[in-house]
């Protein structure tokens, strides 16, 4: 808990270009990964155009400004501000995070998640696994991405189906190991005509 603390410390007080080239550094590493895991699973298209949101104006400054090297700078602008702008314009645009899928309806009075076609549901399986290998570091298993999301509380605000699909994923990621997991993964959603 030590190095958090001090690593904290030293990105609040870092100059800006070494947040610029941390900030840059991490979105491109984990860009990377995530194309290089969509590959693998068939998602072609997604992978090579995966985030490139996070390099438009919005999302990259206020990655910049927030940067602190051990977890999305997005977390730490909700902690200043209440919100991410970042986020806002990053979910908008991204039809692999589940927020993307809320909409809103008349006759339901209120919001409600749309559930997500499997294939951006294996993307997210990607994102989240690069993710957990971009902070995680050597620390990173192949349970860290179905330990994350059993943490959290998307899983509550999520479309039933897209929580339910999204965790046996990740268990099979858990359980077999990304390359025996992804193989079932490309399977199940290429069978699904609606992707």
């Amino acid at each position: 808990m030590e190095n958090r603390t001090e690593r904290r410390i030293d990105m609040r007080s870092a100059s800006f270009p070494a947040r610029l080239w941390g900030h840059f550094k991490t979105i491109t590493l984990h860009k990377l990964r995530v194309t290089r895991l969509c590959f693998k699973m068939g998602l072609i298209k997604q992978g090579l155009l995966h985030d490139l949101s996070k390099y438009s104006p919005i999302e990259f400054w206020s990655g910049v400004r927030y940067f602190q090297g051990y977890r999305s700078p997005i977390d730490a602008e909700k902690e200043a501000k209440g919100y991410s702008e970042g986020w806002l314009h990053h979910k908008g645009h991204n039809k692999h995070h589940w927020e993307y899928w809320i909409d809103r309806n008349k006759q339901c009075a209120g919001l409600f998640c749309v559930e997500m076609p499997k294939r951006y549901v294996a993307e997210m399986v990607c994102d989240r696994i690069a993710a957990c290998q971009t902070y995680q570091k050597e620390k990173y298993t192949d349970a860290s991405a179905i330990e994350y999301f059993q943490r959290g509380s998307d899983r509550q605000f999520m479309h039933p189906e897209t929580a339910a699909l999204l965790q046996t994923y990740l268990e099979w990621v858990r359980d077999d190991g990304i390359d025996a997991a992804f193989k079932k993964i490309k399977q199940d959603w290429r069978r699904t005509k609606s992707n």
